[in-house]
């Protein structure tokens, strides 16, 4: 019996030291991995510094000619003969196309031998006149004599107010043919279409042989002046009293409204415009004022109907907060970007962006100078985890010019 019982405590003890031992088995691991576990995860991150950044606005708008014409016949006749290269630039003054001149060339045939034979009834006239006179004057001194009648003279002097009435009658005749001959000039010299203005004139829209008539609806072509241009553009009417502030300091203090036209391709024009006026009207179902702006246009690469934008900057803006567009996230509640602290822990920032400027967003609050924003690794970069920061250098690329919405609190404001 004592053996029996000293065997079970011998058992009891050895399960003890076998079930200790394997407990300490098990912490082993434990304490090796905390000790040489997975090092912090790397991000890159800027510090949040304030600049200067420039107000801009980016306007849609069309393209439009600063003046067109419509070639129009000012007589009626066969078109004769088209004098013109179509699509090419034409001065004005410059023939396009010949009307049938021959019976405007009669007519003024005609009307030269009217002021002809008017002109000779005017020196008939006053051959008449001169007759008259003369006789007036020898027969002054016979009727103070009493050598003629009275009644005789009396009658001398009519005849010669009579001859000075026939020299106006013949004068006045004299002015309408030398009008009718005006007119007839007028017409032969319609007779030979001329380009209203210079510019770029349209394919030919009537052939020869056609029929045209004075004052056709129809134009025979169309001239476009295309150096300048205009550019149509519309921007809110909230957006438009700041900028009519911009364009009322321009030339007081230095301040001006720049203006750079961008391609359907995206590409900046090489040229800079200037702003020439508003609407005074807001169109009540877009709240959008009309503006037009004016662009060189010397190589004629911009033609009407494009549509384009136009990014105007009106001045600048100092103190400014600005990141990466990629630091920021869009969520449900509104955006955000994750920060590091002194310690090196991941903290998720609350922010609200005021548009776009280049390829970066303007923080409008949430972000002060010196904060560490996370633009690169936010895959890793969890609320309350320890990462490693490294200093973001961004990827190179081409220049481009900075861009912001007409609207940014429609399009980045959350």
């Amino acid at each position: 019996m004592i053996t029996q019982h000293i065997a079970r405590k011998l058992l009891v003890s050895g399960i003890a030291l076998a079930l200790a031992g394997c407990g300490d088995k098990k912490e082993d691991p434990a304490k090796a991995a905390g000790a040489g576990g997975p090092p912090p995860s790397m991000v890159s991150v800027i510090t949040v510094e304030t600049e200067q950044v420039s107000n801009i606005s980016e306007l849609p708008g069309r393209i439009e000619a600063v003046r067109t014409a419509e070639v129009r016949s000012r007589v009626g006749g066969i078109v004769q003969k088209r004098i013109f290269g179509e699509g090419g630039e034409v001065r004005a003054g410059q023939p396009l196309f010949q009307v049938d001149p021959a019976p405007y060339q009669a007519a003024h045939d005609s009307a030269k031998a009217s002021v002809g034979q008017a002109e000779a009834g005017v020196a008939r006239a006053e051959a008449n006149l001169a007759q008259a006179t003369t006789r007036v004057n020898r027969y002054q001194a016979l009727v103070e004599t009493n050598a003629i009648s009275k009644q005789e003279f009396d009658d001398l002097q009519s005849a010669q107010r009579l001859a000075s009435a026939d020299v106006a009658a013949a004068r006045a005749a004299v002015g309408t043919a030398r009008a009718a001959l005006e007119t007839a000039r007028l017409n032969l010299s319609y007779a030979t279409v001329t380009a209203p203005i210079s510019g770029r004139i349209s394919r030919a829209l009537v052939t020869e042989g056609a029929l045209v008539t004075a004052n056709d609806q129809n134009a025979l072509a169309v001239i476009q002046q295309l150096d300048p241009v205009y550019v149509t553009l519309t921007q809110s009417s909230v957006e438009m009293a700041r900028l009519r502030e911009i364009m009322g300091q321009s030339g007081r203090n230095g301040v001006k409204a720049k203006l750079t036209l961008v391609t359907e391709d995206g590409r900046a024009y090489p040229h800079p415009g200037q702003l020439l006026f508003s609407e005074a009207t807001v169109d009540p179902q877009s709240s959008s004022v009309i503006l037009r702006a004016q662009f060189p246009n010397p190589q004629r690469t911009l033609l009407p109907g494009m549509y384009v934008r136009v990014r105007v900057e009106q001045g600048v803006r100092p103190g400014t907060i600005t990141v990466p567009q990629q630091a920021v996230m869009r969520t449900l509640d509104g955006s955000l970007v994750m920060t590091v602290d002194a310690e090196g822990k991941v903290m998720p920032r609350p922010v609200q962006t005021e548009g776009a400027y280049g390829t970066k967003w303007i923080v409008k609050s949430g972000l002060k100078s010196g904060d560490v924003v996370i633009v690169e690794g936010l895959q890793k970069a969890k609320p309350g985890a320890t990462v490693k920061a490294l200093p973001w250098e961004p990827a190179p690329a081409a220049p481009a010019a900075p861009a912001a919405a007409s609207a940014p609190a429609a399009q980045a404001k959350q």
